[in-house]
């Protein structure tokens, strides 16, 4: 009798079930909202790469040529010194192309990263470059392409007027949380290519 009076009490205790239902629930919340703060920081990665990509693009636009093969690739004159003064065609698939993992780019690229102190993160930089702006962007994560943009003429005195496209390449977000305990580290950050119509492509060391 006593040992079923005891069965019955214990069954009907209600005791402890708070606490129960916190420990079950506290992870989750916890989850939850490291999830918000990691989707902030995420959308400021974001921001940062399209913000430094679009300063990049700027600044190499009236800049030296990034690739190695750009005096080939876009000669001065025509090949016919009859046509020079005239248009330069409209071909895009006239192209040169910077990188991926360096390939084809000039000493310049390091430049237009690292700003003219040549050095990352420094705030007296009076020219700073992309890596300033975010620091995770280096030289082999870049790619640069020219192309024929119909615009200018041959024997233009300061070179061809070309489209220019930045892009970004194998940078992941960093989520220290979320990664760490979703394995969520691996995330890339897309491309986010920047094309702008590129000027005099020459750079001024006395600006």
């Amino acid at each position: 009798m006593v040992t079923s009076r005891s069965r019955a009490s214990f069954q009907q205790d209600e005791c402890g079930i708070a606490l129960s239902e916190a420990l079950i629930t506290f992870p989750i919340v916890l989850l939850v909202f490291a999830a918000f703060v990691e989707f902030g920081y995420a959308m400021s990665q974001w921001n940062q790469t399209v913000k430094a990509l679009q300063y990049g693009a700027r600044l190499a636009a009236v800049s030296d040529p990034l690739t190695t093969n750009f005096n080939a690739v876009f000669p001065i004159g025509a090949a016919d010194p009859v046509n020079n003064g005239r248009a330069t065609p409209n071909d895009a698939t006239i192209s040169s192309t910077c990188g991926p993992a360096l390939a084809n780019c000039s000493a310049e690229l390091s430049r237009i990263v690292t700003g003219s102190d040549r050095a990352c993160g420094t705030a007296s930089d009076p020219r700073p470059g992309i890596c300033d702006l975010n620091w995770r962007i280096q030289p082999q994560n870049l790619v640069v392409t020219y192309q024929r943009s119909g615009l200018g003429y041959w024997g233009r005195p300061d070179g061809p007027v070309l489209t220019m496209r930045m892009e970004v390449r194998d940078i992941t977000f960093d989520l220290p949380i979320l990664g760490g305990l979703l394995g969520l580290d691996d995330v890339t950050i897309p491309a986010h290519p920047v094309t702008i119509t590129t000027e005099d492509l020459r750079t001024c060391s006395t600006c």
